[in-house]
This record gives structure tokens, sequence and C-alpha cells, in this order.
């Protein structure tokens, strides 16, 4: 037990305590009702914290928050949403569970080893990531998704921080982070018609200050592993 307790530091306690505390504040303030909301937010935060260390738990509770959100997608007919995270965040996630796992960093379960791409995978990971965006955007124009741009955006960055997030990178938490910015906007867009979608914003906020610590824990642990 003592050795979880000293696995965070106080800044992330901190930071996970004073997310989860903001999150509930703002669901009873404007939902209050649907506990599914409130349930994938906190494990969403959770699961980022985890991220952050580079833990592969933090893999596991990703795909339990995909399953969750994408039901809450469903609910407001963001398909492109709920395409995503059923159907590319959720196998992503499994498949960087697994890679994780397979590169421990000196054999520690408990932190994975940092990996750092070259200039050509960077290269073919846009394009790929293009072409999917590319396929996605007829899939959601066919379904008359609403917020159609914003819709689409989501899906360019979050299949490049699905795919960051495989392959190791630091920057699969930038990129996650540049999700949760077009996230906050698409459910602003819906809190104007749902005024309980304002705790998933808040929700995505929190997000967004978590992926940005992910992003200098990992370049900290880039640092330290070299």
């Amino acid at each position: 037990m003592n050795k979880w307790i000293r696995y965070f530091s106080w800044q992330e306690y901190a930071l996970w305590l004073g997310s989860a505390s903001v999150i509930l504040i703002f669901f009873f303030l404007f939902d209050g009702e649907n506990l599914l909301t409130l349930a994938a937010s906190l494990i969403g935060v959770t699961s980022l914290i985890f991220n952050a260390k580079g833990h592969p738990a933090g893999q596991v509770l990703m795909i339990v928050f995909s399953l969750l959100y994408g039901v809450i997608s469903y609910g407001f007919r963001y398909w492109g949403e709920m395409i995503t995270y059923l159907g590319m965040t959720l196998p992503m996630a499994a498949a960087a569970l697994i890679s994780w796992l397979r590169h421990p960093y000196q054999g520690r379960k408990s932190q994975v080893a940092v990996n750092r791409i070259g200039g050509g995978e960077w290269i073919f990971s846009l394009l790929l990531t293009a072409a999917v965006t590319g396929i996605f955007y007829f899939i959601l124009r066919f379904f008359d998704t609403p917020n159609l741009f914003f819709s689409t955006l989501s899906i360019a960055t979050s299949f490049l921080a699905a795919y960051l997030t495989f392959r190791r990178s630091p920057y699969f938490a930038l990129s996650y982070a540049a999700n949760d910015g077009v996230l906050i906007i698409l459910w602003l867009m819906a809190a104007r018609a749902y005024a309980a979608y304002y705790s998933v914003v808040i929700c995505f906020a929190a997000f967004l200050l978590n992926d940005l610590y992910g992003f200098f824990s990992w370049r900290l642990m880039e640092g330290q592993q070299a």
C-alpha cells in the first residue's frame, strides 16, 4: 500500500483531486442525473494521471472510458465521437496496452520505455491521419453528424494521439490536448441545446490540463531514461 501511495507525487495528487473536485462540482451544478457522464469523467481523468506516469493501468482505464463516452456521444447523435472512441480509440488503447506491457523500462511494469520516432515516421503518421480523417468525413456526412467540421477535426486529433500512444511517443499527450480543445468546442455547442452537457465541457477542460501535464511528465521521463 505504501508503495502505491508514494508512486504519485504530491503535485500529481493535487492535480487529480483538483480535477475530480471540479468535475463533481460542475456535475451537480449542471446535471446531477446522468451518472454515466460522471463515471466516465472520473475514470477518464484517473486514466490520464496514470498515463502521465507511463503506467499501463492508464490504458486499461482508457478502454473503459471509451466505452462510456461512446454511449454518451450516442445520446447527442455525435456519431463521429461514438465511432471514433468505440471503433478507433478503444482498439488503439488495447493495442497501446499490449505495446506498453511489452516495452517496460528496465523491466519495471510500472513505467513504459519512452520511444523516439524519426522524421520518416512522422510523415507516415500525418499521411495516415489525413487518409483516415478523409474516410471518416464522408461517413459522418452520410449520417448527418452535427457540427461536422469539428467532429471531423476531432477524428484527426484522436487518431494521431492514439497512434502516438501506441508508439510510446511523448507527443501523444500534446495530440490529446489538441483533441480536448476540439471537444470543448463540440460540447459547448451541444450544451446550448441541453445544459447538462456543460459538465462534459468541464470534463474535457480537466482533461486538457492533465494532458499538458502528461506531456511535461513524459519529456521528463524521456530525459531520465536517456
